[in-house]
């Protein structure tokens, strides 16, 4: 249900996303919002995020993107990484084009690895607000991010190539490391809390937190009689196919007194690969509704994707880290840093290395007291209705 009633002036807002599903995923609240205050809302992506966009009440505009979607195989190398964002943008446009001109929104919202949206709004001379599913640049980026990512091989050559595109695509802001970095208005989905260096980011970026809204759809999940504790191990939707860790797993864990364990594995890994008899207190699953399983669990062993560690502060769950790319090492840090939690990498999670790490953890009241502590600030700072507010007043 809406937090209020309709906008008195009705507007058309554009989300433009990427085809991620860690990335759809954190703003759809926010959309659904939108449309039950009387918005017409359409949001752009690749057919193979409809599932996910049609329950929001928004409309659908379909582009065929270039991302590595279908497969999730991503380069490791950063600047091939942050080239194939480039390459999306620039072959997505065109396609963009041929809607919005004829239909421009009032204000656009777009994902921070959609440059063709924010290209798109200045092109048009409308409104834009970057939704934020990770951290931001903060007032120190260039120096300690950027400057190390410029001295990369093919950096130069990308720069330039970004440039060549801002010049001739209608953007007016030419800069390709301000374009790709500094958003002119920004809401980040996350808590303040994994924020690096929040206290220095431009205040033109709000945190607004997890927005989560009625996930009944996604199905529920009930706490086994008898089970004392429960353990949630989940390596996202993008880094499932690792079944020696889930091996690890079940060693670590089976039999374990007093605790069941739900076992997440993702599509791609058959329970068959785990072992031919699984200890009675594993529960195997290809997927779960992971906020429905955190409000009952005491632990989470968690690949600290952003989202998985939103999830983590907003239930007060004490997490075991085990990271496997991306931005993952630098959150799995942020959360041993703010004390509610331990990091283990994938080479050094053995069996007996993941128990010890999960007895020590529950056991520390100290992990306990800065759980509930993020817990109550996690869930102070707004989210879907905080978020729809302060998207309205950019109208």
């Amino acid at each position: 249900m809406s937090s209020r009633g309709p906008s008195r002036r009705r507007a058309h807002i554009a989300m433009i996303g990427v085809p991620m599903v860690s990335h759809v995923l954190p703003g759809l609240e926010i959309i659904r919002e939108l449309a039950a205050r009387g918005h017409r809302v359409t949001y752009a992506n690749d057919p193979a995020t409809a599932g996910l966009i049609a329950p929001t009440g928004a409309a659908l505009v379909p582009y065929d993107s270039t991302l590595p979607h279908r497969d999730n195989i991503w380069p490791d190398d950063p600047i091939e990484a942050s080239a194939l964002f480039l390459d999306d943008a620039m072959a997505v446009l065109p396609q963009l084009r041929a809607v919005y001109d004829d239909d421009p929104a009032d204000l656009y919202l777009y994902d921070i690895g959609a440059y063709v949206g924010r290209a798109l709004a200045e092109a048009q001379g409308r409104p834009v607000v970057q939704l934020s599913p990770t951290y931001v640049a903060w007032g120190g980026y260039q120096e300690d991010i950027g400057a190390a990512l410029a001295r990369l091989p093919g950096a130069a050559a990308l720069e330039a190539r970004f440039t060549e595109w801002l010049a001739g695509c209608g953007a007016t802001t030419l800069d390709a490391g301000r374009f790709s970095g500094v958003p002119p208005r920004a809401l980040a989905t996350i808590p303040r809390a994994m924020q690096p260096y929040a206290d220095t980011v431009d205040p033109r970026v709000d945190f607004v937190g997890p927005c989560f809204g009625d996930r009944a759809r996604q199905g529920s999940w009930t706490r086994p009689e008898g089970a004392e504790k429960v353990l949630l191990v989940s390596l996202g939707s993008a880094y499932t196919r690792q079944p020696e860790f889930y091996r690890n797993c079940v060693a670590a864990f089976g039999e374990l007194p007093g605790w069941h364990v739900v076992l997440q594995i993702g599509k791609h890994v058959d329970p068959a690969e785990l072992g031919a008899e699984l200890p009675a207190n594993i529960e195997v699953r290809s997927w779960v509704p992971q906020l429905a399983v955190l409000e009952q669990a005491d632990a989470f062993v968690t690949h600290a994707g952003m989202g998985s560690s939103s999830e983590g502060l907003y239930t007060g769950v004490p997490m075991i880290a085990v990271p496997q790319g991306a931005e993952q090492p630098v959150n799995a840090d942020r959360l041993v840093e703010l004390g509610v939690a331990r990091r283990l990498d994938t080479a050094d999670a053995s069996g007996e290395a993941l128990r010890s790490t999960l007895l020590a953890l529950v056991s520390d009241p100290e992990v306990a007291v800065r759980c509930a502590r993020l817990k109550a600030e996690v869930r102070a700072e707004g989210g879907t209705s905080r978020a729809a507010d302060l998207i309205e007043a950019e109208l």
